[in-house]
């Protein structure tokens, strides 16, 4: 089977995933061939591998900077893992730097939906819910509209349901997930700010703190 996938698309899909080729071959394998279909199996793979590690502590490893042409606008931002060695590597601090880069140019308010405040959440239903309601449409469809409305706000604020400035079919959450599964290792956002000269305020954004982790503090 695997003579069959011909070792320039293995090439192709390694350059596109950044996943290792055995990885690339299977999934090609799996796809029969097709490098956009071997490319959503490694995006599904890298997700479930991510979610596995989710739990795992992440007390290790660095901050990224972004300062655009001229100096108006900068980024810091803080990306955490496992261990020294894996955040010293050369594909973790590229994914630090595509995420500082992305930060720039996108805007995200948060760093998860999860850490949108309550009051942030109230005033955006009520603004869909009464949008929706002009309409006249009967209460149960409101709900759903005010729904989906919520998850495009998300998609918008959010950087981990933002899509990649670089390559808009995949999100933060994905691109991050794409290097777990490739380093083994959890690999979380845990704070960034956004500074832009003239602007008359800025963003600063931390990942909300558990009922755990606020105990052990």
């Amino acid at each position: 089977m695997s003579e069959k996938i011909a070792a320039s698309l293995v090439k192709e899909l390694r350059d596109k995933s950044g996943a290792p080729m055995g990885d690339c071959l299977k999934a090609l394998q799996e796809s029969k061939g097709d490098i956009e279909g071997a490319f959503v199996v490694l995006r599904k793979r890298g997700m479930a591998s991510a979610q596995k590690k989710a739990t795992r502590s992440t007390n290790e490893g660095a901050v990224g900077t972004y300062i655009h042409a001229g100096g108006k606008l900068a980024v810091l931002v803080e990306l955490n893992c496992e261990s020294d060695f894996v955040a010293r590597t050369e594909d973790f601090q590229e994914l630090l730097r595509d995420i500082a880069m992305h930060i720039a140019a996108a805007d995200p308010r948060y760093v998860r939906s999860e850490d949108v405040t309550p009051a942030d959440m109230e005033r955006e239903k009520e603004i869909y819910r009464a949008q929706a309601a002009a309409t006249g449409k009967p209460a149960p469809v409101i709900e759903k509209i005010v729904e989906g409305k919520m998850a495009k706000f998300y998609e918008e604020v959010c950087l981990l349901d933002q899509p990649f400035v670089k390559e808009q079919n995949v999100t933060i959450k994905e691109l991050i997930a794409q290097k777990v599964g490739k380093l083994g290792e959890n690999i979380t956002v845990r704070r960034f700010a956004r500074f832009k000269v003239g602007a008359p305020d800025w963003t600063v954004a931390q990942v909300k703190a558990t009922e755990a982790e606020a105990a052990a503090e």
